[in-house]
């Protein structure tokens, strides 16, 4: 298991992640501290506590929204798929109608 240090409002703090983790770790604690000041500058020092509280609540709201658009994606998806499964049965339907009409046609010229 690593060991880093990442820095949450100008203060390190030593985390363990999986090897190989490390970088995904860095980015993540970098967003957290991007959180954590934003709430510092809107509300003020309020204490590591509070500002770490505020921070992932926002952060939390993000994944919330980021989650119901997604699904309402999947559930668009799905309807999409769904239309282009009847497109393309209409479309064979079509073929099929004409391959038969060709084939009749083909065999009334040859009789």
């Amino acid at each position: 298991m690593a060991q880093i240090s990442v820095e949450v409002n100008g203060r390190p703090y030593a985390v363990g992640c999986e090897d190989g983790q490390e970088q995904h770790l860095q980015d993540l604690a970098k967003m957290f501290d991007q959180q954590v000041r934003h709430v510092s500058a809107d509300m003020g020092q309020l204490g590591d506590t509070r500002l770490f509280l505020m921070g992932a609540l926002l952060l939390a709201d993000e994944l919330a929204d980021a989650r119901n658009r997604l699904a309402a994606l999947q559930v668009e998806v799905g309807k999409l798929q769904g239309e282009r499964s009847r497109v393309e049965s209409k479309a064979v339907a079509a073929l099929e109608t004409a391959a038969r009409r060709i084939e009749r046609l083909a065999s009334d010229e040859a009789a």
